[in-house]
Parts: C-alpha cells; structure tokens; sequence
C-alpha cells in the first residue's frame, strides 16, 4: 500500500480477522491447558512446566525457518498468504487432539501434541504478522493496522473466555470448556483465513538483491534499534506471562474465588478493547514508543498491589484487572508497529524487504518468554511447597502472590528503561522509507 493512503475498514477488518480464533485458542493453550493436564490429567506442576518449557523451546527453531521462507517464496498468490492457508488444518488436527485427550494420556501426548499445534501456530502467526507489517509504509497508519487487528484478538480471547460459562454453565469444569473451544476452532479459524486470504491482497513485492547470510547477520547485529527492542520485548513479555500462567491458581487458591475468574478475565480483556483506541489517540501525539512506556507503567502501578491481596478481595482485584486491563490494547499494539519501522533500519541498511525473518525473532522472544514464564512459576511454587487445590501455608501463598503481581513489575520497569530512549519517531521513520524509496525506484 503506497505510503501514507489508509486502508479501507472492510479490508482492514478482514485482515485483521484470522486474529480472533487464534486469540480464541491461545486463552485455553496458556491459561486452561497447564492447570488441566496438571491437575485434571494428574501430571503435575513439574512435569507439565517442563514439557511446556521444552515443546516451546523446540518451536522456537521454527520461527527463524519460517520467517526467512515466507521471505524469499513468492508464489502468484503472495509471500505471506499461502503459508496461512497450508497451517490451518494442521492447527485444527493438534488442538484437537490437544483439548480432548483420551484416557491415559500422560507425558509424551501432552509433548507431541503441544509442540506440533506451537508449530503449526508459528506457520500462521509469523506471515500473518508479516503481511499486516507490510501493508503500509506509514508511521501511524501502522498502529491503526496492528490496533484493529490486536482489538480483534483480545475480543477473540474474550469470546473464548465467555463462550463455556455462556453455553456449559458458569460451573463447566475444565474438560467440557476445552472440548467446546475444541469444536468452535476447528470451524471459525480455516473461515476467517479464507475471508482474509480473499479480501485483502498482498501489497507489491519489491525485489532487492538483499545480502548473503553473513552481511545479513552482521547488518542485522548492527541494527541497535533492533538489539534494544527485542530486549524490552523479552521482558516485558515475562511480565506479561507471569501473571497469565497463574492466573487461575491465584484466583482460586489466594483469593478463593473460583466462581468469580470468568467474570474477572472478561472484564481485563474487555477493559483491553476499551483502550486500543485511547492509547493509539495519545501515541499520535506522544510518540509510539513513550505511549507504550506510559501503558507498561500504567499496569506496573496497577499490578503493584496484587501481592497484598487476599482472600475474599473480590473489588480490589476487580479494580486491579481493569486498570491493568486497560493498558493491554497499547501492550499489543504498538510493539508490532514499533517492530515495522525497526525492519526499515535493517531494509535501508541493504538487507532487502526481510520482514518475516525479523517477526520470526521477536515471536522467539515472545515465546521465550512464556516459557520462561511457565518454567520459572511453577517449579518455583513447587519448591516453595504450593499445592494447587489444597490448603497452603502463608510462605507459599505469599511465594504465588509475590511470583504473579511482584516480580512481573520489575521485568515491566526494565522494559520501560530500554524503551524510553527509543531511536525511532515519526521522524526518523520518514527519513528511513524516503532512503528506502530512493534506493527501489
């Protein structure tokens, strides 16, 4: 799309519409599923943080192969498209398998399943990303693509938190909530693709000659906008991670509402929407990278008060999830329009258009951090002497406060240091596409 012309709202809500059901499918994959094969499967803390932690790191080998092919395979049909439509039904085949189990699955099940859906998620997310970075070469017109679309991820995750208690009973168990999602999945997801694929074409590939292997990652370690965000990214993705592992085990066993987590999740995520276009508004006067600081030290402050929290403390953690809720939209937002304009260093540096290669590293990062997130929370509650379902002492109550509402606050401050002084404005990024523009005719 040529730089500053918008896209039109039906196209943009068509692109942007794959990220629902995929939403939809990461609420149960990172909230539901660890506490599942946990306690309902009977495997335990350990052993599903450690599988988890491993089929992760396993993908996390992918997403460099992934993003460099979607890079240099052009087909009449695009670079990022085909890829999406080749995924979806080795996605629905996993997470099918992967929300209803049969009896006796154990270990190796839960590996082999969660690493192929990882990957089947890598083969959609990393060129659907991808093809919505390139979609405009406009600063701001940017985040207006990577809002709508993340607003319809968080209302994807918001239909998957309501759909169960909605259809099964606010008293439907784990097993009959992912079977549901399960059912709704393996049909909405290949639509959406098949709507996005149709309506919303690829914007013209400029070839480039590019550069080999070796300048490429010298130019790519050079990039330091590049090194400061992936950093920041990495942190802050911890931060966010901590808090959406435990949140089921801190609802029922610190504040012992069980009854209430729906409700609870419902409001973060919606509070979430409500502030995709409030922080994309600011960010046109304050810059993207401050507006993010300004949403990651919003929820910090928010969060802050979590670990005093207790049992019973139903308002005050409504409150929290609000306020905290409301900083998601820009959380989501604006580091994917921030990671479009950090590919224009490297393009006009001479590395050729390598988008998907450098969406491909942040979603290690990203995943990374969930697994850290995993791998780090649960062996350490373990350690502490938590038991999920039982009655615990006040040291490991307060192990699980201080791991999901103290220690994401120090990852999200050390995010907001790298980023304050970010390189990149609306400025710099001009002068960047003017450079590039020159350079392709």
């Amino acid at each position: 799309m040529p730089e500053g012309l918008r896209l039109g709202w039906g196209r943009l809500a068509a692109y942007g519409l794959p990220g629902l059901p995929l939403a939809a499918l990461g609420v149960p994959l990172y909230v539901y599923l660890p506490a599942f094969y946990a306690d309902d499967i009977g495997l335990g803390l350990t052993a599903v943080g450690a599988i988890l932690l491993a089929a992760r790191l396993i993908d996390v080998v992918a997403d460099p192969v992934i993003g460099a092919l979607s890079d240099h395979w052009t087909t009449r049909f695009g670079r990022r498209r085909p890829w999406l439509v080749v995924a979806a039904p080795l996605a629905c085949l996993a997470l099918w398998m992967l929300f209803m189990p049969p009896a006796g699955a154990g270990n190796l099940y839960l590996f082999v399943w969660s690493a192929l859906l990882y990957l089947a998620w890598t083969i959609l997310q990393l060129p659907y990303t991808a093809w919505g970075a390139e979609l405009s070469d406009d600063y701001h017109e940017r985040s207006r693509i990577a809002g709508v679309r993340e607003a319809l991820v968080i209302a994807g995750t918001l239909t998957a938190i309501a759909l169960p208690p909605a259809l099964l009973g606010a008293s439907a168990g784990r097993a009959p909530s992912l079977g549901l999602l399960a059912e709704i999945l393996v049909v909405v997801l290949p639509a959406s693709i098949v709507i996005a694929v149709l309506a919303v074409p690829e914007p013209p590939y400029r070839p480039s000659h590019g550069v080999d292997w070796r300048a490429g990652t010298a130019l790519l370690m050079r990039n330091a906008p590049f090194r400061r965000l992936i950093v920041a990214y990495l942190m802050n993705g911890v931060a966010n991670g901590l808090p959406a592992t435990l949140f089921l085990v801190f609802v029922s066993d610190l504040l012992q509402l069980p009854d209430q987590a729906g409700l609870l999740l419902f409001t973060y995520f919606l509070a979430g929407v409500a502030g995709v276009p409030v922080w994309l508004a600011i960010s046109r006067w304050l810059g993207k990278h401050r507006t993010w600081v300004a949403a990651m030290l919003w929820a910090s402050i928010a969060f802050c008060w979590a670990p005093l929290l207790g049992a019973g403390d139903f308002w005050p953690y409504l409150a929290l999830c609000l306020l905290s809720g409301l900083a998601l939209g820009a959380d989501l937002a604006l580091p994917a329009s921030i990671q479009a304009d950090v590919v224009d260093v490297d393009t006009a540096a001479g590395g050729g258009q390598r988008t998907g290669l450098y969406f491909a590293l942040w979603a290690m990062a990203t995943k990374l951090a969930l697994a850290l997130a995993v791998g780090i929370a649960f062996p350490l509650l373990d350690l502490a002497g938590f038991r999920a379902g039982q009655a615990n002492e006040p040291p490991a109550l307060l192990a699980l406060a201080l791991l999901y509402g103290g220690l994401p606050v120090l990852f999200k401050l050390a995010a907001c240091a790298l980023i304050w002084r970010f390189p990149l404005d609306a400025a710099a990024q001009a002068d960047l596409r003017q450079r590039i523009d020159s350079a392709t005719g």
